[in-house]
C-alpha cells in the first residue's frame, strides 16, 4: 500500500532530522567488534561461571561473588569496548577509510524510493 502525501512528507522529515543528530551518526559510524575482544570476553564469561560453579560446591559466598563479577565485568568488557578498526585521521582532521580516499556518498533520493528501488530489483532477479 503506498504512503498518503502527509505520510511521505513526514517520513522525508524524520530523514532529515536523523540525518543533523550527532550522536546517532556516531553511534551508527561505529565499526563491528574486534573478534579477539569478543573471544577473551567469552572466555572471561566461562571462568567467571566456573568459579561460580566452584563456589556453590564449596559453598564459599565471597568466591561466587568475584565469579560472578569477573562475568559481567567481562561481559560489559567485551560488548562496550571499541571497535576492530578506527578511522584513520586524514588531511584537516577528518576521518579516512582505511585506503585514505573519501567513499563516495549515496545518492540523495529519498529513503523510500531507494528502498523500492531494491525491491524491483530483488523481484527482477528472483530473490524472493
Amino acid at each position: 500500500m503506498p504512503l498518503s502525501e502527509y505520510e511521505q512528507r513526514v517520513l522525508d522529515q524524520l530523514e532529515r532530522d536523523l540525518g543533523t543528530d550527532p550522536q546517532l551518526g556516531r553511534a551508527m559510524k561505529r565499526g563491528p567488534k574486534a573478534r579477539s575482544r569478543v573471544a577473551l570476553g567469552v572466555v572471561g564469561v566461562v571462568v567467571g561461571l566456573g568459579v561460580v560453579v566452584i563456589a556453590v560446591v564449596t559453598q564459599f559466598l565471597w568466591l561466587g561473588i568475584v565469579g560472578f563479577a569477573v562475568m559481567v565485568a567481562s561481559a560489559l568488557w567485551a560488548l562496550l569496548g571499541g571497535s576492530s578498526a578506527a578511522p584513520v585521521k586524514g588531511h584537516g582532521g577528518k576521518p579516512q577509510g582505511k585506503g585514505g580516499a573519501a567513499k563516495p556518498r549515496p545518492s540523495k533520493k529519498p529513503f523510500t524510493q531507494r528502498m523500492e528501488e531494491r525491491y524491483d530489483r530483488r523481484r527482477e532477479n528472483g530473490d524472493f
